[in-house]
């Protein structure tokens, strides 16, 4: 069909036509070698609409080529992953708006911290509140106490737990336990546990606040909102989902950063 009837059929204008032609996002089935004007397939118009629909979340071109050009089996989570750090924003904003106007009065010191890339063994479940603290005390702690699996040094050595999805009596996470392994002896210790994932966590900055406990904490959610204000005030971009970090405490137990990555350099 000829690109003023695909136009139609899509929702997109031909400008956006041609220039997701340009983008290398939905070029046309067939060009005409002599006239130069565009055809399109009947079947081209599911990735149309998909791109029509992404732009109206508000994702940029260059992760809708890797979402619609990439593999299919990876774009749900690609999606969720855009969505979890727009929401993230959302709450930031709204967070800043109470500041500026007064309405918000609490206040966190938030610092920023350079992390290196480390490996790590995780792993990744569904669970309910309680099953949050159960299982990260037999993965974190027990099993790898038994196992004599060395800790690296300072906060790189600190196990964490991120938080792919609301852990709540509604909602089951995700949820993904993480415990960093030296690099040397990652594989040797990685083979003691088949269950466990082997991967690395890449070299990152991130914007954290320093809480006395790990425990349940009331005000957990005010210091997520203020970290996602500040990731709006300083025009930055959450790299990945919020992560708790288990670190020593002065108490019986661990002491808790609640920390977010930062994208490198300046969001545009």
């Amino acid at each position: 069909m000829s690109i003023g009837e695909f136009a139609r059929l899509s929702g997109l204008s031909p400008r956006a036509l041609r220039l997701y032609d340009d983008a290398g996002l939905l070029p046309p089935a067939m060009v005409d070698p002599h006239s130069g004007y565009r055809s399109y397939a009947v079947d081209q118009l599911e990735r149309a609409r998909s791109i029509v629909s992404l732009r109206h979340l508000g994702m940029p071109l260059a992760q809708i080529a890797a979402v619609v050009c990439g593999d299919p089996a990876t774009a749900g989570e690609q999606i969720a992953d855009f969505w979890r750090a727009a929401e993230f924003e959302h709450h930031g904003r709204r967070a800043l708006v109470e500041e500026l106007t007064g309405k918000r009065t609490d206040r966190y010191r938030i610092e920023v911290r350079d992390l290196p890339a480390r490996r790590m063994l995780s792993l990744h479940r569904q669970v309910t509140p309680e099953e949050l603290v159960l299982l990260g005390r037999d993965f974190i702690i027990r099993r790898m106490k038994e196992a004599g699996v060395p800790r690296l040094d300072g906060v790189a050595g600190a196990p964490f737990v991120i938080y792919h999805g609301l852990v709540t009596a509604d909602s089951d996470g995700p949820v993904e336990w993480c415990r960093p392994v030296p690099d040397a002896d990652a594989d040797r210790i990685a083979a003691r546990f088949p269950d466990l994932v082997l991967r690395t966590d890449p070299a990152h900055e991130e914007a954290y606040v320093h809480r006395p406990s790990a425990q349940s904490d009331p005000e957990a959610w005010l210091v997520i909102q203020s970290l996602a204000a500040w990731t709006v005030h300083h025009g930055r971009s959450p790299a990945e989902p919020i992560r708790m970090v288990l670190t020593p405490g002065h108490g019986k137990g661990p002491a808790c950063d609640i920390a977010v990555p930062l994208r490198a350099g300046q969001r545009t």
